[in-house]
């Protein structure tokens, strides 16, 4: 069987730890036969080099980070297959920005993520305190509407970490919409992929996003997964990977798929 993990980032973001490097050798250590680097995009949108160097690389170091993976794809390409990533945030009214800056790149594929609903920080601590029963359905459905768009917009490969709002308010799970199976719906028909992301566990939540609930309602509507640890330093690469793949086969998925120059190879469960 295929291991593969297309989620990891590195130091440049500024809330990783380890060079690329470092998370490149720890996959090939802990016996990874693909290995994705999927570091958060620069703010394409912004006018300045680097307004969050805690949240993203700057804009000036994005084609350093290229080149440097493409690099270590020909270093290592006869002990584990690297592939280009990167994880951009979905911003409705920036997109275009993001589209002009990539759109040269050699990707092998994109994760598309949704970080901010009603320009909050879905893992603000807090941002639920005070909201009425009414209130928490529209900002869980604004969240949906936002995946859906992203979905939509033609730019992503992978959609990470579809119920990541959980993060820190475990009880996000228990509002009840019935949004996520139009959400599902919508990326089933437009074929993206979304990743099973075992970075829950470092979070107030635990476990995995999504949730086994989500995971059942996507193969019914025939979406197909991916692996990301999401790791943020080199040990939590591939972590997780055989857990995973023996719940999605408790749950009745036969593959899963990893991307390279953009198309899905399908990995036999």
């Amino acid at each position: 069987m295929t291991v593969f993990d297309l989620h990891t980032h590195h130091e440049r973001c500024g809330h990783a730890k380890g060079t690329i490097e470092d998370y490149i050798t720890a996959a090939i250590s802990n016996g990874l036969d693909v290995i994705g680097i999927a570091d958060h995009s620069p703010y394409f949108h912004s006018k300045e080099d680097h307004p969050s160097p805690g949240v993203t690389m700057a804009k000036s170091q994005f084609n350093d980070y290229v080149n440097e993976v493409l690099t270590f794809k020909e270093k290592y390409r006869d002990k584990i297959d690297v592939l280009l990533g990167i994880e951009c945030d979905y911003f409705p009214a920036h997109m275009e920005s993001y589209r002009q800056a990539v759109r040269n790149i050699p990707f092998d594929y994109i994760i598309g993520s949704v970080h901010f609903v009603d320009d909050i920080s879905i893992f603000k601590k807090g941002r639920w305190e005070g909201l009425t029963k009414e209130q928490k359905i529209k900002t869980k459905e604004s969240y949906y509407s936002l995946i859906e768009q992203s979905a939509r917009s033609g730019m992503f490969q992978v959609l990470g970490h579809i119920d990541a709002m959980k993060g820190f308010y475990p009880q996000f799970s228990e509002i009840e919409t019935d949004v996520i199976d139009q959400t599902l719906q919508v990326i089933a028909d437009h074929e993206l992929v979304i990743e099973v992301n075992t970075s829950g566990k470092t979070k107030d939540s635990g476990g995995w996003y999504p949730s086994d609930e989500i995971l059942e309602r996507a193969l019914f509507h025939n979406v197909s997964v991916t692996f990301g640890s999401d790791a943020h330093v080199p040990e939590r690469v591939g972590d997780e990977f055989n857990i995973v793949t023996k719940r999605l086969k408790e749950i009745g998925y036969h593959e899963w798929v990893y991307f390279v120059d953009q198309k899905k190879v399908p990995v036999p469960i």
